[in-house]
């Protein structure tokens, strides 16, 4: 082994992961109360995430290369090679292996690993190098060992990409905990408690006429508030299973355009709008002030509470992309507190349905609101984060919801 090796995968995995998940920890907890509060949830943990996300190793086998260079022996390993005493000279090859991770990752050793060969080598500019000594022109000799080596190496890499990927798919979950754990612990200090509820009604007289009543329990409509600095009202919000109950009798409703477009094909934004808050009211009753769905301008469905919108559904036409980002532009209008539910629900008269929902996802990533893609409920239904406009740390809810009425022949 030469000065520059060392062994490599040689450390114990365990305690370095243990060790950075106490840096989330201990950064998480020396922040501030009014940080916590105020800073935009979904981004800061997302931060977290992409800062102490461990990159996985990988080999670019097709660019290994091998640098031969004419070095002098030391006497002692001289004679031990060559019987002599002289500083004899002999073909070094420095075997180049390049990777992609992070250097320090490469130090350790999977927990899982029981049996295994030393790893002598060097790391340099995200390379590997492993120096061998071809002995009497021998170089089938020398590459037979760099194989050997490479092997070696190829079983302690598998290994220890199968633990980081292990550790960094249960990173999110772990950094939302401590956040969450640590924000509510500023909450209970603050003596908020669960939220300002807006009590609901069950209605015992709902109508069996409708063709799709999706939610046959009503839905109780639950504000909580939001985390603020102290001396601060706070704004309520929709609960998030609320606001799924919602949408999911959006969906419903929308998925029965579909099914009989010549029935709604005629139909104007008002019109279908109408349909939406006609499933929408006989499932959720009343909040403190008796306000339940209502409309306001031609396309919109709000819920209000104390005289903000806690949710806003926008109905419009699908025009383009461009179109649909002054449709959102509009929708965040609207929007006075964080933490809002709102969605975007587009009916689609092109034939070729595929290319407006490509164009719907890629346009809004372009949106100046935009934050990030949360998840995908259907081929048609998108739930994304934004902030309101003017305060990157206050995150809304948006449902993209699309729906599919062609024009008649």
């Amino acid at each position: 082994m030469s000065y520059l090796e060392k062994r490599l995968f040689g450390k114990e995995l365990y305690p370095y992961l243990f060790s950075k998940k106490e840096i989330i920890k201990t950064s998480i907890q020396d922040e501030s109360e009014d940080y916590i509060l105020n800073i935009g949830q979904e981004q800061y943990i997302d931060y977290l995430f992409e800062k102490n996300k461990i990159d996985i190793i990988e080999i670019f086998d097709e660019n290994i290369i091998g640098d031969e260079i004419e070095e002098s022996l030391p006497v002692e390993l001289s004679y031990q090679m060559f019987n002599s005493n002289s500083n004899s000279k002999v073909p070094i090859i420095y075997y180049k292996i390049p990777f992609a991770g992070e250097e320090e990752t490469v130090n350790y050793i999977s927990s899982s690993v029981r049996y295994h060969s030393v790893i002598n080598a060097y790391v340099s500019n995200n390379e590997i190098v492993k120096r061998i000594t071809v002995t009497k022109n021998n170089y089938s000799e020398a590459e037979r060992k760099f194989k050997d080596f490479k092997v070696n190496l190829d079983n302690h890499v598998r290994s220890l990409n199968f633990d980081l990927k292990e550790f960094n798919s249960n990173l999110k979950e772990y950094i939302t905990d401590i956040f969450m754990s640590r924000k509510n612990e500023f909450l209970k200090r603050r003596e908020i408690k669960a939220g300002l509820n807006i009590p609901v009604r069950k209605k015992d007289d709902i109508s069996k006429t409708f063709s799709i009543p999706s939610v046959k329990v009503k839905k109780k409509i639950t504000v909580k508030p939001i985390e603020t600095t102290e001396n601060f009202i706070p704004d309520p919000t929709l609960d998030d299973k609320t606001y799924n109950d919602i949408l999911k009798i959006i969906n419903d409703m929308g998925k029965q355009f579909e099914r009989i477009p010549s029935v709604f094909r005629d139909k104007g934004e008002e019109v279908l709008r109408d349909h939406f808050l006609m499933m929408l009211e006989p499932n959720f009753e009343g909040s403190a002030t008796g306000e339940t769905f209502n409309k306001s301008g031609k396309t919109d469905i709000l819920l209000r509470y104390n005289g903000g919108n806690v949710f806003v559904g926008e109905c419009k036409f699908w025009t383009g992309g461009n179109g649909f980002l002054k449709t959102i532009d509009q929708l965040l209008g609207y929007l006075t507190w964080r933490d809002s539910k709102t969605s975007v629900i587009m009916f689609v008269d092109n034939k070729d349905f595929t290319n407006v929902i490509k164009t719907a996802k890629e346009s809004i990533q372009t949106h100046k609101n935009f934050i990030k893609f949360v998840d995908e409920k259907d081929e048609s239904w998108f739930n994304y984060i934004f902030h309101l406009n003017g305060d990157s740390n206050k995150e809304i809810k948006v449902a993209v919801m699309l729906y599919h009425i062609p024009k008649d022949e």
